[in-house]
């Protein structure tokens, strides 16, 4: 008999099913991220360190502002005043240097076209349109009894647009110049010289700044402000 035929064994690496294409899923597409807010500087380190943190200004750039501020905390009963840092927006007045707290500030803009209002304080310089809002602006200047800018100075100054938990109309502060933001410490702050102790005073105290001038270590003075109550008293104007 002859003998059976094995069927022939298929060659590996020939198998002819047709290769199926694996799906892939593609990344699905990112929207625009969102603007970060400036970064409020770093605490500096422990007390003894020589010179308070500082970053220059950007006037472009907003603020955040949490609902309460250290200065509201300070006139609610002293909280604001045993924290170990505050955190402030410098400027400059009839180049005296002022402080507010920094959660008081919304953004700072520069100079545009006030609109003139009648019947209202001298300190009122007037209205301005702040992308789409209408802003009162008031000139920090005259609001403190300082002498009145000169000329066109007010040109190259500043607005210091502050947040709406300071004050319920929108409102914009007019001063020099913007400086920086800072970091102090409490232990670099006298509340009697500024305050006199009298919690109903807009000075809450004097800050004293660490400098090196000629290679010797000196203080500036800066004048913390309690803007809101400065801008309580125009409201009840």
């Amino acid at each position: 008999m002859a003998a059976a035929k094995r069927p022939a064994k298929k060659k590996a690496g020939t198998s002819t099913a047709p290769v199926q294409d694996v799906p892939t899923h593609p990344e699905p597409q990112q929207g625009p991220e969102a603007v970060d807010m400036p970064e409020v500087p770093a605490a500096p380190g422990p007390l003894n360190t020589p010179a308070p943190a500082e970053t220059p200004f950007d006037p472009a750039q907003p603020e955040a502002a949490p609902a309460t501020s250290a200065t509201a905390q300070r006139r609610a009963g002293g909280a604001g005043a045993q924290k170990k840092t505050f955190e402030v927006v410098v400027f400059t007045l009839e180049n005296e240097q002022f402080a507010i707290d920094l959660f008081d500030v919304r953004e700072v803009v520069e100079y545009t076209t006030i609109t003139k209002l009648p019947n209202v304080p001298p300190y009122i310089t007037g209205i301005m349109d702040l992308r789409g809002e209408i802003t009162t602006i008031v000139d920090l200047r005259k609001r403190l009894s300082l002498h009145e800018r000169q000329g066109d100075a007010a040109e190259n100054s500043r607005i210091i647009v502050l947040d709406s938990a300071v004050t319920r109309i929108k409102t914009g502060i007019l001063v020099d110049d913007v400086t920086s933001v800072s970091t102090f410490e409490t232990a670099q702050v006298d509340y009697t010289s500024g305050a006199m102790n009298n919690e109903e005073d807009a000075i809450l105290g004097i800050i004293r700044k660490n400098v090196k001038v000629r290679d010797r270590d000196t203080s500036e003075l800066i004048i913390w402000l309690d803007i809101r109550k400065l801008i309580g008293d125009i409201e009840a104007a």
